[in-house]
């Protein structure tokens, strides 16, 4: 579903350069959630939005469901739904109206969209306030929707950039859900995150990234292996040099 091979991003040029990622290479297959793991700055939202055809890539390629990036962005487009924590709603808008919004964006029919908005807000219990301005809704219930609108066009590939950054309890628990939910339908699911305790949890792979290199990567039984450490803090902390104990930065250009 997904191959990236030999990413690569440079920003700026001579001698103030910066390299962001390093010829990351990785796959993901449908029905599969793999875990793109690293501290902030590590390179992870840089990684995701070469994928999504948002930034061009220094060199390297990205394919997903057969398209390439490079080549094809918009179709890539049209494949991947996004749910990041920085995603907003349109306040004066209903939750119907704003669906609605992004299926003609995603040129689905009338009757596709309202198919979708009905087996969504079922899925994710929101109909009782599906005509309600999405102003006076509670942070679980903004929450919701957006879970709904990155599902609307029905994308085979999901990406989820630090999808419980600034959740409470209950909150990550409706990230968690939605994470089974995409499992149970096929979905090819690229969790990024540097909550390893919640990784763990949910992904079947996992992708150890650091100062834009992928230093390890396997099962949670094969990175224990290659490392000789049980928890994935400590394959970070003792292998890869930075704790991810020091508070989690929520500045939006953070590689």
């Amino acid at each position: 579903m997904l191959e990236a091979s030999l990413l690569t991003k440079d920003f700026g040029e001579g001698a103030s350069r910066v390299r962001a990622v390093h010829e990351l290479s990785l796959t993901v297959q449908a029905g599969e959630v793999y875990g793109l793991l690293g501290a902030n700055g590590a390179g992870k939202t840089t990684t995701l939005r070469m994928i999504m055809g948002l930034l061009p890539p220094t060199s390297g390629e990205v394919t997903v469901d057969g398209f390439r990036v490079t080549i094809e962005p918009e179709e890539v487009k049209r494949r991947i739904g996004l749910v990041s924590a920085s995603t907003g709603i349109y306040q004066w808008l209903t939750p119907r109206e704003m669906l609605e919004y992004f299926g003609n964006i995603y040129s689905l029919s009338a009757e596709q969209i309202s198919q979708r908005i009905v087996e969504l807000s079922q899925l994710l219990d929101f109909a009782k306030f599906l005509d309600r301005a999405c102003g006076n809704l509670s942070t679980g219930q903004k929450q919701r929707i957006n879970l709904a609108r990155a599902l609307l066009h029905d994308p085979p590939m999901m990406l989820l950039d630090e999808p419980t950054r600034g959740l409470d309890i209950l909150g990550t628990q409706v990230i968690f859900e939605y994470i089974g939910l995409l499992k149970s339908q096929g979905k090819a699911v690229v969790l990024s995150t540097h909550r390893l305790d919640e990784a763990e949890r949910f992904a079947d792979r996992f992708g150890l990234i650091d100062q834009g290199s992928l230093r390890f990567e396997g099962t949670l039984s094969q990175l224990q292996e290659q490392t000789g450490c049980t928890h994935l803090v400590d394959m970070f902390v003792k292998h890869l040099g930075k704790s991810l104990l020091a508070p989690a930065s929520d500045s939006p250009a953070a590689v």
